[in-house]
């Protein structure tokens, strides 16, 4: 039964349009969203585009914490009472963002169930996505790290269509994020490469039989 007086509340259509606390902006590639130390103050959507969230230490070394796409929210630790923000967010590529203000955040998720549960999965994702990343560093080889991370950059296995061609990358970002060296990772690049896994000339094409030979355990290189 239909509750008068009351419209159906349509997710898609709050995150993709502009209103009350929340607008979208586009970010050209390697544009910062928000930077580390900024007031954290609002969540962000990814409409369109890559970016990358980074950390510096008090040393100055910067390493990469996540890659998120198309469909994921960020900078939602501000709900929890963060102050500032301990992480940079920056556009990998071309991008179209919203940002939601916090008060306007926390307002929809509080009044619209169905919101709430987007949110929710997302947050659930999240928490799976990290602890696949940690049992990642703690048993597999360096090589299948980096063919999974490939993997998730052209978002095989996600609910949207594969982007097999990854935004420009250098390889000491992906050996920061797989934690090994450069000249492994350019091994690993070059063996995929040989194998038809990956074409790799400047830019990255993710092949499907990079993910038969992941799901089949391979590639395989004892180190």
């Amino acid at each position: 039964m239909k509750v008068s007086g009351r419209k159906t509340f349509d997710t898609k259509t709050f995150l993709t349009t502009v209103g009350r606390g929340r607008s979208i902006d586009s970010y050209q590639k390697n544009q910062a969203i928000f930077l580390q130390g900024e007031a954290s103050d609002a969540v962000f959507y990814i409409q369109r585009g890559k970016i990358k969230i980074t950390v510096v230490s008090v040393h100055g070394k910067e390493s990469v914490a996540a890659v998120l796409g198309t469909n994921e929210f960020f900078g939602e630790a501000c709900l929890t009472g963060q102050a500032r923000r301990t992480s940079s967010a920056t556009s990998m590529t071309e991008a179209v963002i919203m940002r939601l203000e916090k008060s306007a955040f926390v307002r929809v998720v509080r009044g619209e169930p169905a919101f709430s549960e987007v949110f929710t999965s997302h947050l659930l994702a999240r928490t799976i996505r990290t602890e696949a990343d940690l049992v990642d560093q703690l048993v597999n080889s360096s090589e299948k790290r980096l063919a999974r991370l490939l993997l998730i950059l052209a978002n095989f296995g996600k609910d949207t269509p594969p982007e097999p061609i990854i935004a420009k990358i250098s390889q000491e970002t992906l050996a920061e994020m797989i934690g090994t060296t450069r000249s492994r990772v350019s091994f690993f690049m070059n063996r995929f490469r040989e194998r038809g896994y990956i074409d790799y000339n400047g830019r990255i094409e993710v092949k499907q039989s990079l993910l038969n030979a992941v799901l089949q355990d391979k590639p395989h290189i004892k180190e």
